[in-house]
């Protein structure tokens, strides 16, 4: 309950489109996809932890909260066990980022602690930022621009501008995770002092800012191709635009717990089915400059 598999995509998806950037560009290095994967998927679970554990000791997480129950302030765990559960999770994480460095360099040190960093800081620390309305920016970062292009970067080691374009989409997607965790818990986040985006900005114009998000996803998917690198393939993801509508009403219309959770899970399962045709169009245009 408190790794929140429901939000595992976010981690998983970039690492899919760095990977197939890589293989187009005929690099592909087996364990340190498995590496960069493994050490994605750890630091979101590691983050969820810290979530978990910080907010209950800030009371953000109260009994009428929309959303699951939280082990830590539901008491399902003691704390004490839920903070060893954060070490262990980033420590493993550590490990696969000290391999990747080894095959890649000791640029990926930086990336690593600051992704670490980022984890732990987002509701932890004497000024956590996801309490002050920067959380999605932060998602963007992390889990669209350095994932995508470090998960390339740890096979290549290069850098290309398509690395960086193909991220937007990947962060967006990612980004929208979180605004639809954010509007469902507007209300709570609100009486608890966490000024998070969606407080900031409302329940109107966080619906806005979260349909934005999903069509700046399709909008930026063709963009490779559209600047004379990639083909016309990149439009596969747009077959996922059905559910994107469909989420998009949902988030609109409901302020209910139970459609919002829907919801929640439904953007994490578009990003990974949108980020799976996205690889897909990758490999079929050929990779990068062609």
């Amino acid at each position: 309950m408190a790794a929140r598999v429901r939000t595992l995509p976010a981690a998983i998806a970039p690492v899919l489109v760095g990977t197939s950037l890589a293989l187009g560009a005929r690099h592909f290095h087996p364990l340190a996809f498995v590496a960069a994967l493994l050490g994605a998927v750890l630091i979101q679970v590691g983050t969820n932890l810290s979530n978990d554990y910080s907010d209950a000791r800030r009371g953000a997480d109260t009994e009428d909260r929309l959303g699951p129950v939280r082990v830590t302030a539901g008491g399902l765990v003691p704390p004490r066990q839920v903070l060893i559960a954060t070490y262990v999770t980033f420590g493993l994480a550590v490990a696969c980022g000290a391999y990747l460095v080894a095959v890649a360099g000791p640029e990926l040190l930086a990336v690593g602690a600051a992704s670490i960093l980022a984890g732990v800081l987002y509701t932890g620390g004497p000024r956590p930022y996801g309490y002050e309305g920067l959380g999605e920016v932060f998602v963007f970062l992390f889990f669209g621009i350095v994932a995508v292009a470090g998960s390339y970067f740890v096979q290549v080691q290069e850098l290309p501008w398509e690395a960086f374009v193909c991220a937007v989409p990947v962060g967006l997607l990612a980004s929208a995770i979180l605004v639809v965790n954010n509007v469902r818990d507007l209300e709570t986040d609100r009486r608890a002092g966490k000024r998070t985006l969606a407080v900031r900005l409302g329940r109107p114009g966080t619906r806005t800012l979260y349909a934005a998000m999903l069509a700046g996803a399709f909008l930026t998917a063709p963009l490779p191709w559209l600047l004379g690198s990639m083909s016309a393939w990149l439009l596969l993801p747009w077959a996922t635009a059905p559910l994107a509508l469909k989420l998009i009403g949902v988030v609109r219309a409901r302020t209910d717990g139970p459609a919002l959770n829907g919801a929640l899970a439904g953007t994490g399962a578009l990003q990974l089915l949108f980020c799976l045709l996205f690889s897909a169009g990758i490999l079929a245009s050929g990779g990068v400059g062609s």
